[in-house]
């Protein structure tokens, strides 16, 4: 995997609903379970909340709060 494409993930910013304006990082495991049983939206965004699911999944974020900007 990329380098960049997992700091760009953990840095975007939720652009919509009930988190929005958030780090992806720092959303809630139950909300990205939901997009998870709910499917995660098409495109970039799709991917990195995937990405942040299998992150929040194997309990690796606290290893990625460093990349946090």
């Amino acid at each position: 995997m990329d380098q960049q494409l997992l700091i760009d993930a953990v840095n975007q910013t939720m652009p919509f609903g009930k988190y929005a304006g958030r780090k992806l990082l720092t959303l809630p495991e139950p909300y990205l379970v939901w997009f998870h049983k709910q499917g995660f939206p098409q495109g970039k965004l799709g991917e990195q909340l995937a990405l942040m699911y299998e992150v929040k999944l194997n309990g690796l974020e606290g290893m990625l709060k460093p990349l946090l900007k």
